[in-house]
């Protein structure tokens, strides 16, 4: 039953093919993580809502009746009535009106919460494309180099059969061609996992898989000057605005509290209609069914225990707000030089692979010459191509490594949506 379950789920999965672009527009839409942050904003603006209801009528209406014996009088204390109905609203409520301004700070940073959360998702998305695509051509590049190197033992065990190689050479080559499918094997797992994480990134199934599709695309570009990065950084960071909306939020339930001790004001109303057959004769000299009232009560507290503990926690809490803010600039900051250095070593480190590469060719081009001349051996010009080939895996490791070092800074910096809307 396991194993049927099994292929059927594997029939059912599908090879989505995206590029960059797509990817990342996808992770916005569907990655559940933005989906839960979303869900976290609509519920503090819920929350808004929640905290104006008090200053909006409550009306409440009911119906009974009951006999009495004596002064008619109800459980509350009033004449007993067939229908009542009361309504009741804040009118001057300081503590509850600081309340609905920090719901409304709290939905801001909820909102910000779903800027930072798309954020690091574009980013995880980027990444888990990059390591796909690398891994992609790593794997054509692996095959390719299989086939060579089995061409090389083909040619080295013909001359041990005709007695011009050592066995120890055919042993060697049999050991390189060994490692080389031992290369191909690992890449093509990382693919596998890269294209797997990638889907779930993007919200599909865990069954799927996104491949990338093959493209010339531009590295992102990087700031002008690290001076002009951390200016960036500092004013569009998430993390910073949302640290910053909290503060904000607890210096106004601080307000809150302290605004405990003012008066307040309701508006309170009631309407009742009074049965005709009680004994209101026995007790008043005017009777009257319809009866009704309307006016203000107002409220002043003597004495509210629990204020000064309360403004003591919230100021702690406060001051911890505040050293994590700090924390967070001197840490961006750091963050984002270390991410330009990485980011200039990744374009050496790219520069140098380019023109390893280069000259890699250019002995590939003079040993096929040669070998045309009949100064080389078909086997001397097998091992030129596997190493150019290696030049290639180089090459294409030190390109993804510098892109993914840009995308990083983007992160840092907030130009990550910027630079994927301008992707082909």
């Amino acid at each position: 039953m396991v194993s049927f379950l099994a292929l059927a789920a594997l029939a059912s999965a599908e090879v989505h093919s995206l590029t960059l672009r797509q990817a990342i527009e996808l992770a916005v839409q569907q990655n559940p993580d933005v989906a839960l942050a979303r869900l976290d904003e609509q519920k503090a603006r819920a929350a808004i809502h929640a905290a104006r209801d008090p200053f909006l009528p409550r009306v409440t209406a009911g119906s009974g009746d009951a006999y009495t014996y004596g002064f008619p009088s109800s459980i509350e204390g009033s004449a007993p009535s067939v229908v009542e109905a009361v309504a009741q609203q804040f009118l001057f409520n300081r503590p509850q009106t600081l309340e609905v301004a920090r719901a409304k700070e709290n939905a801001r940073g909820a909102a910000i919460g779903v800027i930072s959360k798309r954020d690091e998702v574009v980013y995880r998305a980027a990444a888990l494309y990059l390591d796909a695509e690398r891994a992609a051509r790593i794997g054509a590049l692996a095959r390719t180099a299989i086939e060579r190197q089995q061409a090389v033992l083909d040619s080295v065990r013909a001359q041990v059969a005709e007695g011009r190689a050592l066995p120890i050479v055919q042993k060697q080559a049999e050991l390189a061609l060994a490692r080389d499918r031992q290369a191909a094997e690992s890449v093509d797992d990382e693919q596998a996992a890269a294209e797997t994480d990638l889907a779930l990134a993007l919200g599909f199934a865990a069954e799927d898989r996104v491949r990338a599709v093959a493209q010339d695309r531009p590295s992102p570009p990087l700031p002008a000057s690290e001076q002009q990065a951390a200016e960036a950084a500092l004013a569009s960071n998430s993390e910073l605005r949302r640290l910053e909306s909290q503060i904000a939020a607890k210096q106004l339930e601080l307000r809150g509290t302290a605004a405990a001790r003012l008066p307040r004001a309701d508006l309170v109303a009631q309407y009742s209609l009074m049965a005709k057959f009680n004994n209101y004769a026995e007790y008043f000299n005017h009777f009257q069914r319809n009866n009704g009232e309307i006016g203000v009560a107002f409220q002043v507290p003597l004495f509210v225990p629990g204020v000064r503990s309360a403004t003591a926690q919230g100021e702690a809490d406060l001051s911890r707000l505040k050293i994590e803010l700090a924390n967070a600039r001197n840490r961006i900051v750091s963050d984002l030089a270390d991410s330009l250095r990485s980011a200039r070593r990744a374009q050496t480190a790219a520069d140098v692979a380019r023109l390893d590469l280069e000259v890699a060719r250019e002995q590939l081009s003079v040993g096929l010459a040669q070998f045309q001349e009949g100064r080389q051996t078909m086997r001397q010009v097998d091992e030129a191509r596997l190493a150019e080939n290696d030049k290639w895996i180089a090459f294409y490791d030190a390109q993804y490594a510098l892109e993914k070092a840009r995308w990083n800074v983007l992160r840092l910096n907030g130009g990550l949506l910027d630079s994927a809307a301008k992707l082909p």
